[in-house]
């Protein structure tokens, strides 16, 4: 939202000069000294971006640099346990869970853009799930083995490190539905469970049908199930370059124009263009996503709608959300095109708690973490609804 402020503001300058450009009865009259000036500026800021980019080495756009130590591995997925930044106030602690299509990095971009270190420096004691980068051989993991395989793991292993019985859920995108699905089958290990931009009932976005929103669901609606079996079995998994460019396409203007525009404003000014490289970096790090446990997120969850309408099974159990009975709060962007708040909201019909929050923030799909309005929102809102539930 800052950005297009700013934007509108260059755009309001930018008609001011050509105002000047023009006189009122005739054709635009460019005026020779002021493009040339306008032209010398713009080289300038060229010439130093070129300077500072020439200077920066990779460690000046190293993302997730919060400490954290592993504590359990299993496979290539491995549980960190996050140290402390502040006196710990919150005596329930709270994993994050992220999905297999991005990377948990994402909440944890750099240090003043990092819901975990909001939550650390509120005294909350986290921890994080990293899945590691799956490749053909986890062609044959499902989701049955993420969510009642290591995800129960890393539970247990939390449980036995404090010597409770049960902890709080922070899932992301993806990573809700996961929590979602653990919190149903398992409610007794959960004391609360926080979901962010969590796409719940993926139909959802007929409801809104708002112009922009929901297009990746309306894509994958649109799949024939053996068309997503061939991409499984050419590939052996869905393809993190694959997904990459779907989410590019749902942009399209917007990915065309960031590398032209939005750069170039940034690049003679080093903060910004560390904060530009560092988005880029986490976005290039999209890993592959298990082939049979792709199949069950693009057929069971999304086209057939299975998890809102609890007919989602896991290891022969059934996934019902009035099974949801501890504390929920469900977090989602306003603005979000790719989980439409109507996809996330559906889940307070459904749960079984009478402790159901909703907490809708500014901004969109990574916004909502990265953006500046929502770093003063959402560490502070999680943790004050956790606070009052401890």
């Amino acid at each position: 939202m800052a950005r297009e402020g700013k934007r509108g503001r260059e755009h309001t300058e930018l008609a001011a000069r050509a105002s000047t450009m023009t006189n009122s009865t005739g054709p635009i009259q460019i005026r020779p000294e002021q493009a040339i000036a306008e032209a010398a500026r713009l080289g300038q800021k060229i010439a130093r971006g070129a300077e500072l980019f020439a200077k920066l080495r990779d460690d000046a756009v190293t993302i997730a640099t919060t400490p954290k130590d592993e504590v359990w591995r299993q496979d290539k997925v491995t549980l960190h346990h996050y140290r402390p930044l502040a006196e710990i106030k919150i005596a329930t602690p709270v994993l994050i869970v992220y999905g297999l299509i991005g990377r948990y990095t994402m909440a944890d971009l750099q240090e003043d853009r990092s819901l975990v270190r909001n939550l650390l420096n509120l005294g909350v004691d986290l921890y994080v799930i990293d899945w590691g980068n799956p490749s053909r051989a986890d062609r044959w993991l499902t989701l049955d083995d993420y969510i009642d395989g290591y995800l129960a793991e890393s539970v247990r292993v939390i449980c036995e490190r404090h010597g409770i019985d049960k902890i709080a859920l922070l899932g992301i995108c993806e990573g809700g539905v996961f929590t979602t699905c653990y919190a149903a089958l398992h409610p007794e290990s959960v004391k609360a469970l926080v979901l962010t931009i969590t796409p719940i009932d993926v139909h959802g976005d007929t409801v809104e049908n708002r112009l922009g929103h929901g297009f990746i669901n309306l894509w994958i609606r649109s799949l024939d199930p053996q068309d997503i079996d061939r991409l499984i079995e050419a590939y052996g998994n869905l393809p993190g370059e694959f997904m990459g460019s779907v989410f590019s396409m749902l942009t399209p203007m917007r990915t065309l124009m960031k590398y032209n525009l939005d750069m170039l404003e940034v690049m003679d000014d080093e903060k910004k263009f560390l904060n530009f490289l560092r988005m880029e970096k986490w976005i290039a790090d999209r890993p592959h996503h298990p082939g049979e446990a792709a199949k069950q997120w693009l057929k069971d969850l999304y086209r057939d709608n299975k998890l809102i309408n609890n007919t989602f099974v896991i290891n022969g159990r059934q996934v019902d959300l009035h099974n949801l009975t501890m504390p929920v709060l469900n977090v989602f962007a306003q603005d979000d095109h790719i989980i439409p708040p109507a996809t996330s909201r559906a889940l307070g019909a459904k749960v079984g708690s009478n402790d159901y929050s909703e907490l809708p923030l500014p901004g969109g799909h990574v916004g909502v973490f990265v953006g500046g309005k929502s770093q003063a929102l959402l560490g502070s809102g999680i943790a004050k609804w956790l606070t009052e539930r401890s």
